[in-house]
């Protein structure tokens, strides 16, 4: 199942591609809403071959994700791969400078179950995907805003 937005973002691709690659600030926020994170590599700058171990909970189960930078090109994007409960997830984010003030931002999820409860998950997720895909994309629109509102700060 794929999840995909796009975004136009106020800001030059630098400044865009600065927030969505501020891994310390994505784990503080994991960690403010419940989540265990632990970066599991030795790496001292950010680059392909960055590792976390995460556990949270999700529908009354403590659930475990392993996650690993995949791909990691400043300032036209990066992928990031998980692995959650028997799926696997590839985050993949593609930033396109449209001017010296804007960027576009695309931004697309693809879960692919391997065992027969993941596949019983994303067939649940499959029937709300309308709803996702609305949740998902205001997620997305709301962290633009968020940059934008960085940027001109």
């Amino acid at each position: 199942m794929k999840l995909s937005t796009r975004e136009d973002v106020a800001a030059p691709i630098d400044a865009v591609f600065r927030a969505v690659s501020d891994f310390d600030g994505f784990e503080r926020a994991a960690l403010r809403r419940g989540a265990e994170v632990a970066r599991t590599d030795t790496l001292s700058a950010p680059g392909v071959g960055m590792t976390w171990a995460a556990q949270f909970p999700y529908r009354n189960r403590e659930r475990k994700a392993d996650l690993r930078l995949a791909n990691y090109d400043p300032p036209h994007g990066l992928e990031l791969f998980s692995k959650v409960s028997g799926i696997e997830a590839v985050v993949a984010i593609d930033l396109v400078a449209l001017s010296r003030t804007r960027t576009r931002m695309n931004l697309s999820i693809d879960l692919r179950p391997k065992t027969i409860p993941a596949r019983l998950m994303i067939q649940s997720m499959k029937l709300a995907k309308s709803n996702l895909t609305k949740r998902f994309q205001k997620r997305v629109a709301g962290f633009a805003q968020d940059i934008e509102d960085r940027y001109t700060a």
